[in-house]
């Protein structure tokens, strides 16, 4: 599923140290990463020069710091607004995976703080990470889904997949948070949870693939409890569906749900304590 990774260069630590913990996927090892470093417009072409010059040596050094094949990385210099920047290069080379790092702001503080991750999450149809400023970046050992019974739910499963696929030692969290779920009912035994119609079906699939599975099953609002999910089983990667419900006429315009920050997706990407995959699909 993966071909070409675009991560743009910003020099976040947390971002960098991402790359190096998912380079370890043997998924990771056999796409192409580009790397984006972006300049601002310069008025005069010795500027102009001098902004790539060190634009350059910034890529060098992050490919340093990564400790990666030079030889096999493609890097990418441009000069312009970093947020129109980011979503067309990523359509140009046709990227699966965009990688930022975000300082995890909310609602409309991202928007008046001018935050280029929280522009591309609401616009971009392209699956994309957020490495938040204020977490800790550990190695993947426990990756979690978010799963219910949309499409973009199943996509995030079978993103899952490909990228843990021949990965050993990793256990796949399958949650799934009913809100309908009387709290008396709870907590339910792991046979119960195991038996889930939305978890079972998840489960045989990701263990045809040689994956360790473990079912999660709770009430309550599902952006909440996945946060708290993630919390207590310590997860390292969560990974949730983010369906796109723009119609096409209206692709270029920000999604109102993320602007306010009323998606369970936005909810999510700010309060999870770890980086963040929104497996993006459109419809």
């Amino acid at each position: 599923m993966l071909k070409k990774i675009l991560y743009t260069d910003s020099g976040s630590p947390n971002s960098e140290e991402m790359i190096k913990v998912l380079m370890d996927l043997p998924a990771f090892q056999s796409a192409q990463l580009n790397i984006l470093h972006i300049i601002p417009p310069q008025i005069t072409k010795e500027a102009e020069l001098e902004k790539e010059a060190q634009g350059n040596k910034l890529i060098n050094q992050a490919i340093a710091k990564l400790k990666l094949d030079p030889n096999k990385v493609n890097k990418i210099l441009r000069q312009g607004e970093p947020k129109d920047t980011v979503l067309k290069v990523a359509k140009e080379i046709d990227a699966d995976l965009i990688i930022m790092g975000s300082r995890g702001l909310g609602r409309l503080e991202a928007i008046l703080g001018n935050s280029v991750s929280q522009y591309v999450f609401q616009l971009t149809d392209r699956p994309m990470l957020l490495v938040k400023d204020d977490i800790y970046v550990k190695k993947i050992k426990r990756v979690m889904v978010a799963m219910d019974k949309s499409a973009a739910s199943q996509y995030a499963l079978d993103f899952a997949i490909s990228l843990l696929k021949d990965y050993p030692g990793v256990e796949l969290f399958l949650a799934r948070v009913n809100p309908d779920l009387s709290k008396e009912l709870l907590p339910l035994s792991r046979t119960e949870m195991e038996n889930n119609p939305i978890l079972a079906p998840a489960a045989n699939k990701a263990k045809r693939m040689g994956i360790s599975t473990r079912c999660l099953v709770t009430g309550g609002k599902p952006a909440q409890e996945i946060c708290n999910l993630v919390e207590e089983y310590n997860i390292d990667l969560l990974i949730i569906g983010s369906p796109d419900r723009r119609p096409s006429i209206a692709k270029s315009l920000p999604d109102l749900d993320r602007l306010l920050g009323t998606s369970l997706s936005d909810y999510i990407r700010v309060n999870a304590t770890c980086p963040v995959l929104l497996a993006r699909t459109q419809g």
